[in-house]
């Protein structure tokens, strides 16, 4: 295989290009307007699969206008073998770029050094390599934080516990301060603005996490209309280029960017915001002591090697 030039696809190739889009068995079959039984027939029967020259012309079509950081998933997929592996394995690009961080022990994902494209405008930024929460800090996350440092519990929490009804979704009613003082506990900070673009759009700069399509069906936004927070592992078909999940709509997450003396910047929208408000090039900010129902936030750090070791 040489690029992203398949000669005649398989049922293994088909797998790879799945998987390398973030898409599920239900969501590829839509786009390729066959049954999900026919995909499935496909994955299953793996190189033995021989599959209809229409068929075969609509997937080179989908591998060649995707984004460069599909087509680079893809190659990996295919080259080394992986197609076999399930969507949720497949995530990460090697076993080294998701791991659990040694004091809170929750999942990071590897965002490697080098420049990308930020902004509306597309200009070129550099950032160093760091490691991100593979999702929002959720209640569950936050009652071990409450518990261990005497933390104050936030608003929602009735009685001060972590409402089991909501223990996977994002938690929220925190301020700037309580966020800042969870990432301090567990050796971590709060994502610079570079860095939490950088994670949600890929190198490439893509304009939604999944890529530049208007698909408010992958996140949690006003226009779903479920008029609250959701489990933090649900839409994973929204998923980054990196496999970071909810990077847009949720909850809104702050940084550690100030915008000026007091306020810090916000980033990714909300359950209550419109998705053409949830884009992650576009910038919100709010006052350091501002909590609400629907601002969370997500941690970083510059090395899973040392737990007291945080991203700058």
């Amino acid at each position: 295989m040489t690029g992203t030039l398949v000669t005649e696809w398989t049922g293994r190739e088909t797998r790879a290009l799945r998987v390398a889009l973030r898409m599920t068995v239900t969501d590829f079959a839509k786009s390729l307007q066959v049954s999900t039984n026919m995909v499935g027939r496909w994955e299953r029967g793996g190189e033995e699969t021989r599959i209809r020259m229409g068929n075969q012309r609509v997937l080179d079509t989908m591998l060649q206008i995707a984004l460069p950081d599909v087509q680079a998933r893809f190659n990996a997929l295919v080259d080394r073998g992986l197609a076999g592996m399930s969507a949720d394995e497949a995530q990460p690009t090697s076993l080294d770029e998701q791991r659990r961080h040694p004091r809170d022990g929750r999942l990071m994902l590897h965002v490697p050094a080098g420049r990308f494209l930020a902004g509306d405008d597309g200009r070129s930024l550099h950032v160093a390599d760091f490691w991100i929460d593979t999702f929002p800090v959720t209640n569950r996350d936050y009652a071990v934080f409450v518990a261990a440092a005497g933390a104050k519990p936030p608003y929602h929490w009735e009685g001060g516990r972590c409402p089991e009804a909501l223990a996977d979704h994002p938690v929220v009613y925190v301020d700037w301060h309580a966020a800042a003082a969870y990432a301090q506990w567990c050796g971590k900070a709060l994502p610079t603005a570079r860095q939490w673009e950088k994670a949600a759009r890929g190198q490439s700069g893509s304009v939604y996490p999944w890529g530049n399509g208007t698909s408010p069906a992958k996140c949690n936004v006003r226009e779903s209309g479920i008029k609250a927070t959701t489990p933090v592992g649900r839409y994973r078909s929204g998923v980054s280029p990196y496999g970071v999940f909810d990077m847009c709509g949720n909850a809104w997450e702050w940084l550690s960017s100030a915008s000026e003396i007091g306020r810090y910047e916000l980033r990714g929208g909300a359950w209550t915001s419109p998705f053409d408000r949830c884009a992650p090039a576009r910038v919100n900010d709010a006052a350091a002591t501002m909590s609400d129902d629907d601002t969370g936030f997500r941690c970083v750090a510059s090395t899973l090697d040392d737990s007291r070791a945080s991203a700058q």
